[in-house]
């Protein structure tokens, strides 16, 4: 009786001790909820930094008026002082900011800023070329190609157009030169978007190209052709 009294007391001590959880020291359990929270994973979607503190600023907007009806001063020199107040703060963002700026050029775009000339183009891109900077000198030449055939109505200007659009476009009028072109949009949209690094052949041979199409005249669709006899 004896040893069934004493196997059954071990029984249930084995079983007790597999149904007792186990306790996590609450320290360590904080500091692996916090590992895991700070994962980029659970952040994708927060605010960003300008989100953040636009939303710090109207919080503190509402907490001032809030303030004052909550004080009973409604007096309108104090309304007053409190929109000077803010139209000081909002002055001041809008300087620090600049004037917010609306654009539908695609990010794409093979020109990325304002209207320059094909013989600009070309001196910046030899510039860049002399320092050996040559991402910068490939983009500036294909630029240069794409402005000097705008500039000789082979290419009508065209807001937005990327690169593979304006070797498309050319090589259509130009199809001697439609290999090339298709290269060096190619060229291009590596080293803008792709993370590519130039090197001095890449740029040559988009040099080559720019001074072959200085010299060439496009094909004349039979539609022209038959119009000019």
């Amino acid at each position: 009786m004896f040893g069934t009294g004493g196997t059954a007391t071990a029984w249930l001590t084995a079983r007790t001790s597999e149904d007792i959880p186990v306790d996590t020291p609450r320290v360590p359990a904080r500091e692996a909820a916090e590992d895991e929270l700070s994962k980029p994973l659970y952040h994708e979607s927060d605010p960003n930094l300008l989100q953040r503190a636009a939303d710090r600023f109207w919080e503190w907007i509402g907490d001032l008026f809030n303030s004052v009806a909550g004080s009973g001063v409604t007096s309108p020199l104090g309304l007053a002082v409190i929109a000077v107040i803010v139209v000081a703060l909002v002055a001041a963002l809008w300087w620090r900011l600049g004037t917010p700026q609306r654009t539908t050029r695609p990010k794409d775009a093979l020109f990325d800023s304002g209207p320059r000339g094909a013989a600009e183009h070309r001196a910046n891109a030899e510039e860049h070329a002399t320092a050996e900077r040559w991402n910068q000198a490939v983009q500036e030449r294909m630029r240069a190609v794409v402005r000097s055939l705008e500039e000789r109505a082979i290419l009508d200007p065209r807001p937005g157009r990327t690169a593979d659009e304006a070797a498309a476009d050319a090589g259509r009028a130009l199809p001697e030169h439609a290999t090339g072109l298709r290269a060096a949009a190619r060229a291009f949209d590596d080293v803008t978007y792709g993370g590519r690094t130039a090197d001095r052949q890449t740029y040559l041979r988009l040099r080559e190209l720019d001074l072959g199409l200085e010299s060439s005249k496009p094909q004349l669709s039979s539609a022209t052709q038959g119009a000019a006899e």
